[in-house]
């Protein structure tokens, strides 16, 4: 794809400072860039890089000046370099219609712009709306339900009576609906509670691949629009997640926790179950939260604290070594027993 600077700039709503005709055919970073090529540089130390690289134009902030190269100034670099590569590098198109080698019930109901790749298995009343992908080895279940232009990476499993909504992507060997997990004990075993809810997920949710999110016992375990889960996690039954999250690798949540709009969960941070995550909550790396989190608060440690008192103790605890050396001297001077 070749576009000129005044073309990118349009499409990153932003202004050229320099040719505005330079030809522009692929993007790099500053150690990689060709002549030809766009980059983008969102600090004082990028920016120096990206002016001594062989790049024909920066994408930098409003302030940001060059007497090298051609400037596409922007007031969120970040922003508009997410914008252009999607320009240099779009989705891969698949067209409408359904392989020779999908299974399909004939009760299913498959909107013809729709693309149903190689040994994909679709059940009976299934709804599948406009432009849905559904790239290979797709397993959906009887009676989901999936949204226009959702795209099913190769190998994810839907369980029944999954309810998915618009623009989602699911990566591969995620599995939507599967047994929450239910046990009581009985006597001497641990008898299976039935789970005989599902999944709802809203528009614009993306997934990463080999996420498990369990269908609720009763009722529904609900992902909100516009929130992203990252790979490896794990979100268990009748658990509500709300709009806008992001939940980082290897983040557990157990049954029944509920959070509200732009949480942010670190990389493996556990929730204990039927707790409630207030919005725009923050929470800490490997963090264990015990604890109902109010609004706007971030937490961090374990177990799971206010910011403010765990960075406290955290610090307290790297001056124990110290500490101990004191009391010992203090006890060889008062000549205390050990």
């Amino acid at each position: 794809m070749t576009l000129n600077t005044a073309e990118i700039a349009k499409l990153l709503a932003g202004e050229v400072l320099g040719d505005a005709h330079a030809a522009l055919t692929g993007f790099a970073t500053a150690d990689n860039a060709k002549p030809g090529d766009l980059t983008f540089a969102e600090t004082e130390e990028f920016f120096t890089a990206a002016e001594n690289s062989a790049a024909t134009a920066i994408i930098a902030g409003k302030n940001s000046v060059s007497a090298k190269k051609i400037l596409i100034r922007v007031d969120n670099p970040r922003i508009a370099f997410a914008k252009a590569l999607a320009v240099f590098f779009p989705e891969p198109k698949f067209p409408a219609g359904i392989h020779p080698s999908a299974v399909i019930a004939q009760s299913a109901q498959i909107d013809p712009t729709a693309h149903i790749g190689p040994h994909c298995t679709i059940g009976e009343r299934v709804k599948i709306g406009a432009n849905v992908i559904l790239q290979s080895g797709n397993f959906v279940g009887n009676d989901s339900t999936i949204g226009d232009e959702t795209n099913l990476f190769p190998n994810v499993t839907i369980y029944s009576r999954t309810q998915i909504g618009k623009r989602v992507r699911i990566h591969s060997n995620t599995v939507i609906g599967s047994d929450g997990f239910g046990y009581v004990f009985d006597a001497s075993f641990h008898r299976k509670v039935p789970q005989i809810g599902n999944v709802v997920i809203g528009d614009n949710v993306e997934i990463g691949s080999n996420v498990s999110v369990d269908r609720g016992a009763l009722g529904s375990t609900i992902i909100g629009k516009g929130t992203k889960i990252d790979n490896l996690v794990q979100v268990a039954h009748n658990v509500e997640i709300g709009e806008h999250c992001i939940l980082c690798a290897q983040v557990g949540i157990a049954g029944s926790a509920k959070l509200g709009n732009y949480c942010v969960l670190a990389g493996q941070v556990g929730i204990a179950g039927h707790l409630k995550i207030g919005h725009r909550v923050t929470i800490g790396s490997k963090a264990g939260v015990m604890h109902n989190i109010p609004d706007g608060e971030q937490w961090l440690g374990i177990p799971a604290q206010p910011d403010k008192q765990a960075k406290r103790i955290m610090i307290a605890m790297q001056r124990l070594p110290d500490l101990f050396k004191k009391i010992a001297a203090w006890e060889k001077k008062l000549g205390a027993n050990e």
